[in-house]
């Protein structure tokens, strides 16, 4: 499992079978790493438990030779089954305060958040980051109608003490323009998984982020 305080949310891949061309999911994973990528979200929305559990403990061992954590969105006993570094959780999932309770304090532990009011609540938790969602909107949330745009990720971070990603339609063009409005990193879907060069997708992503991050030291 990976250390907790060394957590970099830097670039933040969620993956998505669908949009990943019909490829493999952990062959997109790999390449995503390679390229830079700082943490893993497995999330799946269709798969039974068994194929779930038997996926993440697959995915989970390619991520252990590159010491990047792995975590699983929503499901905290997917994630317990096969001892992920930690469950990303939505604003209709377990609360907090259960899967911190479930999981234990040296699990990696974050929650989206699509609105201030959400972004107040959060800021009480002991939470390890916050995903702020959509910066953009995004055919991958679908539910998400209303952008919060680079002024609500300023106002989030200011009003929320957590780590923060910025999620929404993100690629390596605006990457550095969300961190310069306040986040710490960037969470991406489609701009690796359907990128037709995942690794190159990561590293041009990775090098926005960390452009940005320096002028921000």
């Amino acid at each position: 499992m990976s250390d907790k305080k060394t957590f970099n949310p830097a670039l933040y891949l969620v993956t998505d079978r669908d949009l990943s061309l019909g490829r493999s999911l952990d062959w997109v994973v790999e390449k995503a790493v390679k390229g830079g990528t700082t943490v893993v979200q497995l999330r799946e929305k269709k798969l039974d438990t068994k194929a779930f559990i038997e996926e993440a403990s697959h995915i989970k061992k390619i991520l252990k030779s590159y010491d990047v954590p792995l975590l699983i969105n929503d499901r905290v006993d997917v994630a317990l089954a096969v001892g992920a570094d930690g469950v990303h959780l939505g604003q209709k999932d377990m609360p907090y305060e259960m899967a911190r309770r479930i999981m234990g304090k040296e699990t990696i532990i974050g929650l989206s958040v699509e609105s201030y009011e959400q972004a107040k609540e959060a800021g009480k938790l002991d939470l390890d980051y916050i995903a702020i969602s959509p910066v953009y909107t995004t055919p991958t949330k679908e539910e998400l109608t209303e952008e919060l745009g680079l002024e609500g990720v300023r106002r989030i971070t200011e009003i929320c003490r957590h780590p923060s990603v910025g999620i929404g339609s993100i690629k390596a063009h605006n990457a550095g323009e969300v961190i310069q409005a306040g986040a710490d990193g960037v969470a991406v879907v489609s701009g690796i998984c359907s990128a037709d060069d995942p690794e190159h997708a990561a590293k041009e992503l990775r090098q926005a982020v960390d452009k940005a991050r320096m002028h921000n030291a």
